[in-house]
């Protein structure tokens, strides 16, 4: 029953505020509210000498309790605004415009080897101040399109773009800039780099400072002069001599788009020392002229005509010259690439940095490079002018650098021969696809598991067969051999591309990609495309990058990303280096170790055999990029894995060119000065030190013997259709020894290339196809060649894969 007043009716008293003004609503019976004399609070018979007494306010139920009442909401707005502009009071008091900081006069950093002893000096300040009017108009224009559009009729601060650049890099878009020109004139000339909360606070109060203490003219021009381009040079004029060699007052428009736009990433928009970039800058140089045609600040018809200038070479500082500009550009790109810090601070110099790199062993590669290659060219030949190397070794067991080839000087030849991204690693690349073959449990065509002894038909231009038939894709061996039925291991010493663009099918063209990448190949490796193809090697990896995939395998499949950097500090305080503490498991053993096996016969009685000189046990792998435009040798022992790579450019134009004639050879292969200079290195490096044989676990079928093909069954039993066991061969992976064919119909078969006329067997595949015992493969994106003496018969009808003549 009910608590409340009850109405004569039996219905209850309504609810509501009692009126405040007794004369304009009546008496309480007049106003639907009968006067109580025993209650409190109701006028008293029309006396009106009583106080009406407000009812209480209900209270919230339900999920109202939840949300705050208005006057909550305006008392903590009011109390917020209260605190921001107390702050911004009290900041706008506190902090001062500083003196000028001391990048001018900023310590250089040091390099050092891992024992502690010096490898390099770099850091000195390159800086020469101009006044603004020195700089041409449209060179002004295309630094604000660049960088900072509306600079002149906007405040020192653009909340609006610091909240857009904060949320983005909160919510993992990227570290973002949100920064005015003013904000980062302030940055550069009166604080510094470093990315914490209190410079970001000092740098807000001292541009708001600034914006009412100097002029725009005179903030802009400060920003030109303290601003970095690159190349050591800070401000725009030392940036229009590091690239073009002019004062800045004879910069072109074109040009001056260029000098703005390394502003956003000043080494990495270099084309000259990262070419591979090159789409990259284009884009951005594109945006800087599209924006001042937007802003009116260039015409249509002038902006169309204008061709991207390409600019000058590079003009080290001579204290970096021989390699040690090489690995300080490495060590820098390694730092920042993996956000140790960023390239305005390390440029502002003071840091101390102990690299991977052992003297004894980097001194080793120095000479194995003079020795094999660079002492071999000669200037009356046009072509060693083009000759370049690149080298890179590491230790498979931790991923640490530990010596690295760059070029014959960085004062000479800059772009860093180790790191680039721009040669094709020709049949270096295979053993991925035997190795992915391997940890997929793959099999060919037919459902036979690909192991060292599979056989394969290395016919030259065999059409590559698919699960619903031919591809439409189907190479060319080197000079164009046919090698007819082939195992795999036989194919790996010969690098028959027949073989291998069929079994890159087979396995899977993404799982090959997918293969390279987990050994530590980049995901952006240009051309790393998932087609059949990808087995001869037409991507375009780095020196380096190859080095950190062959140790994987070295390491029994563990990957370790390669590091460059022991330790790097700053007035005795430690920077944080990404975790190289552990390894990942890229494959499994048996792949990485069987992999192993075939490419120890490479080293053993393959293309590779100059890598014996180095007295290790080893395994390698030959490679020639298209047209001979580079030759590698990518081979490891238990303990270190080195690569080798010999390429051909046009020092004036930069163009790839081929080695046909240099070194006052016929044509340079892998297996020739690249594992030459490989075997001459590891010696030296490993000089001292106890030799260690492999510790390899093979995959299940490795070690069996090699089925006989039909060739042979015919000369040991006269019957085709009898099977015969063949004679194991003297390692994993090696074709058993026979006999050459007897003469046939069609003649001897002798010739390197010849061939007996094609009979059709059961499977439809080509008849017997016959290498002369005195044959020689060398060179070509199969890689050098194969051993001599290989004579092969027909395909079984069991085995191989149906394919036409080609």
């Amino acid at each position: 029953m009910s608590d409340e007043p009850q109405q004569p009716g039996g219905d209850h008293e309504p609810r509501g505020w009692a009126p405040r003004d007794q004369a304009a609503h009546g008496s309480a019976g007049a106003s639907g509210n009968p006067g109580n004399p025993g209650h409190p609070g109701n006028p008293d018979d029309g006396s009106g000498g009583s106080t009406t007494k407000k009812p209480k306010r209900p209270r919230r139920t339900g999920w109202r309790r939840a949300l705050p009442t208005w006057r909550m909401v305006l008392g903590a707005a009011l109390f917020i605004a209260v605190l921001l502009i107390g702050g911004f009071i009290a900041g706008y008091q506190l902090v001062h415009i500083p003196a000028a900081n001391t990048s001018a006069t900023a310590q250089s950093n040091v390099y050092l080897y891992k024992d502690g002893s010096v490898l390099a000096r770099s850091g000195e300040i390159n800086r020469e101040n101009v006044r603004l009017a020195q700089v041409p108009l449209t060179v002004q224009h295309a630094v604000l399109a660049a960088e900072d559009r509306d600079f002149y009729s906007e405040r020192a601060i653009d909340v609006k773009a610091m909240t857009r650049a904060t949320f983005n890099t909160l919510t993992g878009k990227g570290r973002q800039g949100g920064s005015t020109i003013t904000q980062q004139y302030v940055k550069n000339y009166y604080l510094g780099q470093e990315q914490t909360v209190v410079r970001k606070i000092k740098e807000f109060f001292i541009a708001v400072k600034l914006n009412r203490e100097e002029t725009k003219n005179q903030i802009f021009e400060g920003y030109l002069n303290t601003s970095y381009f690159g190349r050591n040079a800070y401000g725009i004029q030392a940036a229009a001599q590091a690239y073009y060699s002019k004062d800045i007052g004879d910069i072109t428009t074109a040009e001056g788009a260029y000098l703005a736009s390394l502003l956003n990433a000043p080494s990495a928009y270099d084309v000259v020392v990262h070419p591979e970039n090159k789409a990259a800058v284009l884009g951005r140089w594109n945006y800087v002229l599209d924006g001042m045609v937007k802003e009116k600040w260039l015409r249509a018809d002038e902006r169309a005509a204008m061709k991207f200038p390409l600019p000058g070479k590079v003009k080290p500082s001579t204290g970096l010259s021989g390699q040690r500009g090489y690995i300080v550009q490495a060590v820098e790109d390694y730092l920042t690439g993996n956000d140790v810090i960023d390239e305005n601070t390390l440029a502002t110099g003071g840091y101390r940095i102990t690299t991977t790199l052992e003297k004894k062993k980097q001194d080793a590669l120095v000479k194995a490079v003079d020795d094999n290659v660079m002492s071999q060219t000669s200037p009356d030949r046009p072509a060693d002018r083009n000759v370049r190397v690149g080298g890179a070794s590491i230790d498979p067991a931790t991923g640490r650098v530990v010596a690295m080839y760059g070029g014959i000087d960085y004062t000479k030849q800059y772009v860093n021969n180790a790191t680039r991204r721009d040669y094709q690693v020709g049949s270096t690349f295979k053993p991925f696809v035997f190795t992915s073959a391997v940890a997929n449990g793959s099999t060919t065509q037919d459902g036979r598991r690909i192991t060292p002894n599979t056989l394969y038909d290395g016919t030259n231009k065999r059409m590559v067969q698919g699960p619903h038939g031919p591809t439409g894709y189907a190479p060319a061996n080197e000079d164009d051999i046919d090698y007819g039925p082939i195992t795999v291991s036989t194919a790996t010493d010969k690098s028959v591309n027949a073989v291998y663009a069929q079994m890159a099918e087979d396995v899977g063209p993404d799982n090959v990609k997918q293969t390279a990448i987990g050994l530590g190949l980049p995901k952006n490796t240009p051309d790393l495309t998932a087609t059949p193809s990808i087995a001869l090697g037409v991507s375009t990896a780095s020196v380096l990058d190859m080095t950190e995939a062959y140790a994987t395998l070295a390491n029994h499949g563990r990957h370790n990303a390669y590091t460059l950097v022991e330790r790097i500090s700053k007035n005795g305080e430690d920077l944080t280096l990404p975790d190289t503490g552990h390894a990942e498991q890229a494959v499994d053993r048996p792949a990485a170790d069987t992999t192993t096996s075939i490419l120890q016969s490479v080293v053993e009685g393959g293309t590779g055999t100059a890598a014996q000189s180095a007295g290790r046990p080893a395994a390698g792998k030959t490679g020639t990029a298209e047209e001979d435009r580079a030759a590698w040798f990518a081979g490891y022992t238990p303990d270190l894995t080195t690569v080798i790579a010999v390429m051909g450019q046009d020092p004036r134009t930069g163009v790839q060119k081929p080695l046909y004639g240099a070194l006052g050879l016929a044509r340079i292969n892998g297996g020739g000065a690249p594992a030459q200079t490989w075997a001459q290195y590891t010696e030296a490096a490993l000089r001292g030190t106890t030799a260690t044989d492999f510790d390899l676990e093979l995959e299940r079928g490795a070690e069996e013997p090699a089925p006989p093909t039909a060739e042979e069954t015919r000369q040991n039993t006269g019957t085709p259709s009898e099977t015969t066991t063949g004679t194991p061969p003297n390692r994993p992976g090696t074709t058993p020894p026979h006999k050459p064919s007897p003469p046939g119909p069609s003649g001897p078969a002798t010739g390197g290339t010849d061939t007996n006329t094609p009979a059709e067997g059961p499977t439809g595949n080509a008849g017997t196809h016959n290498t002369g015992s005195g044959s020689e493969n060398t060179g070509g994106d199969n890689g050098e060649g194969g051993a001599p003496g290989e004579t092969s018969g027909t395909l079984p009808a069991p085995q191989g894969t149906p394919a036409p003549r080609q």
